[in-house]
């Protein structure tokens, strides 16, 4: 396409633009620190509070967002393949209402943070698995039959979301809110999501050629030697895990996976060998912004990370569409 900008330099300046997030995220807050001493506590083994405020809070919750963002980006990447669907997100199977559904749970007994992490994640896998199982039904399985059930099982469990939320107490019920719209202030634990993003991203590259075949249709993608049937099992285990990964770090966050893709796709084009990547930096680096700024723009207030993607979503994909409409 005539003026569309390099890969490599696409590549290179969002490794970058991750990199700088990621600096302000580590520096901003209402303990401003500069980037000598971010970089003296992370690669020195400096001492002091400044140090230890680094390493021990601002670096788990900025690597936690940007491992979300890249899960997220990269899962809606998969899903809009998947689904041949440019309005499809990593949230529209079901899987982020059953981690929503395990993590209220969990919250509504007064359970600590890890077993609320493992019940959203448990709860994500049996969305996952009720979703596959009903969809799959007698053998047939088609984009629309997966839509639809994922639609459906999203439903049900919005509705055990509401009726947890009623029968929370006031001291629960403001944790289950900013669970519910993105909240990074406790992810502290971010390296097992991290692992899934590496293997998600090791596990999809090699098949990223079979994925522009496909994208073209099935028809096309069968006749060319694609094994189709297998390529959308391993698309939606994917991008399903990678899913609950994120909802299990930072909660529900909207928009990442469905607006980042397309930025993504209008400056590199939609080749999934540098889409996939390109889009997991991209992913992370929004996020990481994001979190930065809901956190420092009315300190010492905290802005669910949610929200703040969603205003910026909700804009950027209008643009998107209204360019598209053309």
């Amino acid at each position: 396409m005539p003026g569309r900008t390099s890969p490599g330099f696409v590549i290179a300046g969002l490794t970058l633009a991750g990199v700088c997030a990621l600096a302000w995220a580590l520096s901003a807050g209402d303990l401003p620190i500069g980037l000598a001493d971010v970089f003296g506590a992370l690669f020195r083994g400096a001492e002091g509070m400044a140090a230890d405020v680094v390493r021990e809070l601002r670096l788990p919750r900025a690597v936690a967002v940007f491992v979300c963002g890249g899960l997220l980006a990269l899962a809606g990447a998969l899903m809009q393949v998947l689904l041949r669907n440019p309005l499809a997100d990593p949230y529209v199977l079901g899987v982020s209402g059953g981690a929503a559904v395990g993590a209220l749970a969990a919250m509504l007994v007064g359970a600590s943070s890890w077993v609320v992490d493992g019940a959203a994640f448990g709860g994500a896998l049996a969305a996952m698995l009720v979703v596959f199982g009903l969809a799959h039904g007698d053998g047939s399985w088609t984009q629309t039959r997966l839509l639809l059930t994922g639609v459906i099982v999203a439903a049900g469990c919005g509705a055990a979301v509401t009726l947890m939320l009623s029968l929370a107490t006031d001291t629960r019920l403001q944790s289950m809110l900013f669970w519910l719209m993105g909240d990074a202030s406790g992810a502290s634990r971010p390296w097992p999501a991290l692992a899934v993003l590496v293997a998600g991203l090791v596990a999809v590259l090699p098949v990223a050629r079979d994925l522009n075949v496909l994208a073209r249709g099935e028809t096309t993608a069968s006749a060319l030697g694609v094994r189709v049937r297998r390529l959308r099992y391993l698309l939606y285990v994917l991008a399903s895990l990678l899913t609950a990964a994120a909802v299990t770090l930072v909660g529900s966050v909207g928009f990442v996976g469905l607006i980042v893709p397309h930025l993504v796709r209008f400056a590199i084009g939609n080749d999934q060998r540098l889409l996939l990547p390109a889009a997991l930096l991209a992913g992370g680096t929004l996020l990481t912004l994001a979190d930065t700024a809901a956190r420092t723009v009315i300190a010492p207030v905290q802005l669910p990370v949610g929200v703040l993607t969603a205003l910026i979503g909700v804009p950027v994909f209008l643009f998107l569409l209204s360019r598209s409409s053309r």
